[in-house]
């Protein structure tokens, strides 16, 4: 996103005094001690699937819950600490796209379990090879226990935008299950029966995707951030963009000269069937792209990486599924 600087979270003392003041509630409250568990997500991505789970029995708070918020730059306020620590589940997405949980995490002195989605995706590092069962029963973490947090950095070369891979999304699912279970075991099948019925209509965007790529494997796009690219990746597509673009974009920083001439020849090249931008973000290579895209007659895809209002996860990715699929057949 535009700015791309981690937010630190260094709450002053005098916020630190005030959460002491006004917090009444024990960090990580069981069920028995409120008619609802607590969940806090970094983004209403998360967010979505707690509350699609977890129903009228979890009360969800979704601390980036806008497409004018940017994750990468988020600065927590002692509120957010606040809602931390009552929190019953955390759900962050890691690899440091939402770094400042990570620290709320650590202010709060929660010992509610964290589930970390990049640590589900096939791509993140160890995980090559996994079997699928690997977090099958669940793998909350406790920040109490571990000290340092395992998907809290940045990790170079790893896309950390694995939201936009259903196949991990539906391992993350069912662990939001397995952890709602634990804490509320009188409603444990009820959350697995909501999580099955999450994990059928993310199948079907698989469903989709394979289709996509049965009629165009191999064919080429262009992204200005790896945001999409799971997805892409899902539907057979090929990335045409020079990954120092790509990054340079990501990271808000200036697209090299020679860069930005090889992206130029890519777009000119008539073998790019369409172009995907960040919605949420802008610039001036953006900008060039966008222009020369149209030049070239390619049609130009906007994508989020937030939750638009109104829609469900599945209902948001089968749009972004078949936006995709109609520029292919033109």
């Amino acid at each position: 996103m535009t700015s791309r600087v981690p937010a630190l979270v260094a709450l002053a003392a005098g916020s630190v005094l005030v959460l002491a003041g006004c917090a009444t509630a024990t960090p990580g409250a069981s069920a028995s001690d409120s008619a609802t568990l607590k969940v806090v997500a970094s983004t209403n991505v998360y967010g979505s699937l707690a509350a699609a789970i977890g129903g009228d029995d979890v009360e969800v708070t979704s601390i980036i819950d806008s497409l004018s918020q940017d994750p990468h730059s988020y600065e927590a306020s002692a509120r957010d600490q606040l809602t931390v620590s009552q929190a019953d589940l955390v759900i962050e997405n890691g690899a440091g796209y939402d770094a400042f949980l990570d620290g709320l995490i650590e202010a709060s002195g929660t010992k509610a379990p964290v589930i970390t989605a990049v640590e589900y995706s096939h791509d993140y590092p160890g995980n090559e090879g996994h079997s699928d069962d690997a977090h099958a029963e669940g793998d909350g973490h406790d920040h109490a226990e571990e000290g340092d947090h395992a998907g809290h950095d940045h990790i170079e070369g790893f896309n950390e935008h694995v939201w936009y891979d259903p196949h991990t999304v539906e391992h993350v699912v069912e662990d939001i299950a397995h952890e709602l279970g634990e804490l509320d075991a009188a409603k444990a099948d009820t959350f697995e029966a909501n999580a099955k019925k999450l994990i059928d209509g993310i199948a079907g965007l698989e469903t989709s995707l394979e289709k996509i790529s049965a009629a165009n494997a191999g064919e080429k796009i262009f992204v200005t951030e790896p945001v999409p690219l799971y997805l892409t990746a899902a539907a057979g597509l090929e990335n045409a963009t020079p990954e120092a673009f790509s990054e340079a974009v990501e990271e808000g920083q200036d697209v090299p000269p020679a860069t930005l001439l090889e992206a130029t020849k890519i777009l000119d090249s008539g073998e790019v069937r369409t172009v995907i931008v960040n919605a949420q973000t802008g610039g001036a290579e953006t900008t060039e792209v966008t222009k020369l895209a149209e030049k070239n007659d390619i049609p130009v895809l906007k994508f989020t990486e937030i939750l638009p209002e109104g829609l469900t996860y599945v209902e948001w990715m089968q749009k972004n599924i078949d936006d995709l699929a109609g520029t292919l057949t033109r």
